[in-house]
């Protein structure tokens, strides 16, 4: 099809996906972005992803690392003197290996921004759990599945 391109060849038919490292302060966000991408994965790719961290229990390796984790006040209100919107970047470096250790897809600064407003207080905003984290975590898995299987 013109205006694709796969970066995966064609012989891949199980990801392993092992659990991203963090390097971040922010706690077990890497269990949040590790799980969505794996979801995406499954919902958007005909790959049969397992956990399984042993490159030649499957056709290729997804590794990831949270580099970076910055929330960043974007917007106020001028009435209470509180943030009413916050930037939270997220910073990536992720890399597909085959079993032979060919690189197949590796980005080193895989960035994702998005804004929040701020219902609650900052802490209980960036919770392991925080809706706001898995909508994150969510989207930033999207746009990495599309980054690895499309070139345009």
């Amino acid at each position: 099809r013109a205006g694709q391109a796969t970066h995966i060849p064609a012989g891949v038919r199980t990801l392993a996906v092992p659990v991203f490292k963090n390097n971040t302060q922010s706690y077990h966000t890497e269990v949040a972005f590790t799980q969505a991408v794996v979801h995406a994965l499954n919902n958007r790719t005909r790959y049969v992803v397992t956990s399984d961290e042993k490159p030649e229990n499957s056709d290729a390796l997804l590794t990831g690392t949270i580099t970076s984790q910055t929330v960043a006040p974007l917007t106020y209100d001028s009435s209470s003197g509180q943030t009413s919107s916050y930037l939270i970047t997220i910073v990536a470096k992720v890399v597909l290996t085959a079993p032979d250790g060919r690189v197949l897809y590796k980005n080193n600064g895989f960035s994702f921004r998005e804004q929040y407003q701020s219902t609650q207080d900052l802490s209980a905003f960036i919770q392991e759990d925080s809706p706001a984290v898995q909508r994150l975590a969510r989207n930033f898995a999207q746009a990495l599945v599309s980054d690895m299987v499309e070139s345009f």
